[in-house]
């Protein structure tokens, strides 16, 4: 029962984040902001490599990080004759070793390395019904890491369900541009991350809500300021992307 279940969770997750043309030229002209041919991006949690393709359809190379062997399965068959992609079954986190990785069968886009999130997400309005019904023993690996493996990046997304400021507190240096996922049930995840990041460097903000591929600012707004602005969204605004520049 629960290969069907994954089997028909990984089905959707390639129908929403590969089947829609408007999606991707939106995304193509977020990210051009930030990635140019032949630059280098990670995609940390790549999931099914939905912004990998965008990164590669504006002709920068790609690192991709997926532990979960279905959506690694589709990373590697989409990109499987494309050199310029190179995909690591590991996640990223303060230190390399091992961590827990619970998911979520129906919904493998939410599977997560961060207890705290399955807390936050539990009994929380919007939420209903996600169940993490199985853990896998995955590598981990650091930021620092990969830059020391692969160089700087132009540009790195990061996409962990709770787990984004452990993976920013593996990164030592400052970087260009950098983004990572917010949700409503975690704003003090969200406020860890830029209090990491404007550690590390004079980084401005902007952020897109959900999947709108659209910043809501349209310029670069202190730290503060942004805290400030995800602390007053309301619950149902759900989740969304922050965006930071080295300025």
């Amino acid at each position: 029962m629960s290969m069907f279940a994954g089997l028909r969770g990984l089905l959707r997750s390639i129908a929403v984040y590969h089947g829609d043309r408007a999606r991707h030229r939106a995304m193509d002209a977020l990210h051009s902001r930030f990635v140019k041919p032949g630059d280098l991006a990670f995609d940390v949690g790549s999931h099914v490599g939905d912004r990998a393709a965008s990164f590669r359809r504006l002709g920068a190379k790609v690192v991709a990080l997926e532990p979960q062997a279905g959506p690694a399965a589709v990373i590697r068959t989409l990109f499987m004759f494309d050199r310029n992609v190179t995909l690591l079954r590991c996640a990223a986190a303060d230190s390399e070793g091992e961590l827990v990785f619970r998911v979520n069968t129906k919904n493998p886009t939410v599977s997560t390395a961060s207890t705290e999130f399955l807390s936050a997400a539990d009994g929380a309005e919007g939420w209903e019904g996600q169940v993490w019904d199985k853990e896998i023993r995955i590598p981990s690996t650091t930021l620092d890491a990969l830059v020391a493996r692969f160089g700087e990046p132009s540009f790195v997304k990061i996409d962990v369900e709770g787990f984004e400021d452990s993976v920013l507190a593996g990164l030592s240096r400052p970087l260009p541009a950098l983004s990572f996922e917010f949700t409503t049930i975690q704003r003090d995840v969200a406020a860890r991350c830029i209090d990491r990041l404007a550690a590390l460097g004079d980084y401005g903000f902007d952020l897109s809500m959900g999947e709108t591929q659209k910043l809501v600012f349209g310029s670069w707004i202190s730290a503060e300021d942004m805290k400030a602005h995800i602390r007053g969204l309301p619950h149902a605004a759900n989740s969304g992307d922050v965006y930071a520049v080295r300025r």
